[in-house]
Order: structure tokens, then sequence, then C-alpha cells
């Protein structure tokens, strides 16, 4: 299955998401955010960094590249999206999903591994998980904070498109401790923290079993990959 990573002016973390993809079974596709040319891929991710330098808002200038035209299109026919970090302002600036991302509480940029909760398994990106498992994922952002208007949170929690929950610390002042979250059709998923850099022992967060080890972020790509061959 072939899954592009779209690759903006100030991306940082497209290379490591298009090894994620390979060690998730997948084969990577280099997109660029000037061309209107999804190449036929069958998944799409958009990485973490500062798109166009953060200016205006993070994530603003990029929602109006012309792959994002693409990408609005067949996110809306049904193609799995997976907004990194950046990826998940552009996602939401894009109208993808609902909300938005402000300067984290605290005003300080945050870099950590994070502990989760997976609280939906029936997206495109979190499907392999089990409800409830608890992963630890690297967390790096400046404007972390989610936020909505109460209509939208309480319609987030009742249709459960929250995804994934910050616990132990709310790293960023998220509304409801929410790091996740994907469209009604659970196809378009968005979250703060970087599951790229927890898929391959030895570059992984520490865990009780050996430093850097940890490979929780691996099941999101090997999810996709298995969504989409059940739909093959």
């Amino acid at each position: 299955m072939r899954v592009g990573v779209i690759t903006f002016p100030g991306s940082l973390d497209d290379r490591d998401a298009q090894r994620a993809v390979k060690l998730g079974g997948g084969e990577p596709v280099a997109l660029w955010h000037g061309d209107h040319d999804l190449k036929n891929v069958d998944a799409i991710v958009l990485p973490g960094g500062f798109s166009y330098g953060d200016y205006l808002r993070a994530g603003a200038i990029a929602a109006h590249s012309p792959i994002m035209s693409e990408v609005i299109t067949a996110a809306n026919a049904g193609m799995p999206v997976l907004g990194i970090c950046n990826g998940f302002q552009i996602l939401v600036e894009a109208h993808l999903l609902p909300g938005g991302l402000v300067r984290n509480d605290h005003g300080d940029f945050v870099c950590r591994d994070q502990k989760l909760r997976v609280e939906n398994v029936n997206t495109a990106w979190s499907n392999d998980f089990k409800e409830g498992e608890e992963i630890i994922i690297p967390l790096k952002n400046g404007e972390g904070g989610y936020i909505a208007d109460q209509d939208t949170l309480d319609r987030l929690e009742g249709e459960g498109q929250v995804v994934f929950r910050y616990l132990e610390v709310n790293p960023n002042g998220s509304a409801n401790d929410i790091a996740g979250i994907s469209n009604a059709r659970g196809n378009v998923v968005g979250l703060m923290p970087h599951p790229e850099h927890a898929t391959e022992a030895g570059f992984g967060p520490d865990t009780r079993a050996a430093m850097r080890s940890g490979t929780d972020g691996l099941t999101f790509f090997t999810s996709a990959i298995s969504s989409l061959m059940a739909n093959a």
C-alpha cells in the first residue's frame, strides 16, 4: 500500500514519517506541497515541523497549499489521512478536523515522552490498538493546546471522536486532556505527539525493558495498512 508523506516548507519530520511507513509495511511516497498530484497513494501523512515558519498561525498557510485541495477531496472521499503535530494544525486549519491549536498554556515549548490512553480503536490509524491501552509517544510542540467550543467538545466526547488522551500530565493545556481526535468517519486523525519517533527499537522512548526501546508509534502505521488491506 502506497502512503504519501507531504513535505511543506519547514517540515522537519517528513523523512521520519516515510521511514515509519516503511517499517509499518507500506510503501512511502514523497509528495510536494506545491503539486496537485497525489501519485495514486492509498493514504496520506501530514508530518510535523514548522510549515512556513508558523507565520500567521501554525498550519494556517500550509492549509492553502496546492496539494491540500487534493488532500481535502481525498479525505472527504474516505482516504486515510494522519496529521502529526504541525500536520494536526494543518488539518484543523483546513477544516478537516474541528477545533484549533493554540500556544501552550505555560507559554513554553515542551519536549517529553508522553503517556497516552487509546480511547477509540475504530479509526483507520488506531485499529491495531486495544481500547484503553496506555502507550508512550514523544511530544514536542509550542502550540499544542487543543481548544474547541463546548458543543464541539461534547460532540467529540459523545460520538467517540477523541482518539488519544493525555495521561498523568496535560503538557499543553488541551481541553479535556485531548491529545488526538478524528473526523466522524474515522479516516482522518490528528494528534500532537509524534508516533513516527517511536517505531524502531534503539530510537524510541525509554521503557521499563530498556532505554530507547519504545515502539508504540509503529501501531499507527500498521493500523493504516491493516485498514487499507481490509478495504482492498
